[in-house]
């Protein structure tokens, strides 16, 4: 997939990261977009999301003929080592707003 800048071998952050974050910052983006972004497939990233909805990081409703996703910033990192610490910290890092803790992330 070309999107215009070279990805490197490895980063930091997991794909299911970034595509978290990404909804953040655009709670109505489209999954085509964020593959786009961020380098892998479509299918990639619906099956991203598909995980995130699963484990209850995110909601999504539908809105026309897209999605409008809310998350669910107060849910713990899965990881044993950064159990007990909100995602939330993790979204504050890297996009520009703050979230209000206990409301959801992309609610006024």
């Amino acid at each position: 997939m070309q999107t215009g800048h070279e990805t490197p071998a490895w980063t930091f952050l997991t794909h299911h990261a970034r595509v978290l974050l990404e909804i953040a910052r655009n709670p109505e983006i489209r999954l085509r977009e964020i593959a786009s972004w961020i380098g892998i497939t479509e299918r990639t990233v619906q099956n991203i999301v598909n995980d995130l909805h699963d484990a209850g990081y995110l909601t999504r409703e539908r809105v026309g003929r897209h999605n409008r996703y809310t998350l669910n910033a107060d849910l713990d990192f899965r990881y044993p080592t950064e159990a007990g610490m909100p995602v939330r910290r993790l979204i504050a890092m890297f996009t520009d707003r703050d979230l209000p803790e206990g409301q959801p992330s992309n609610q006024p």
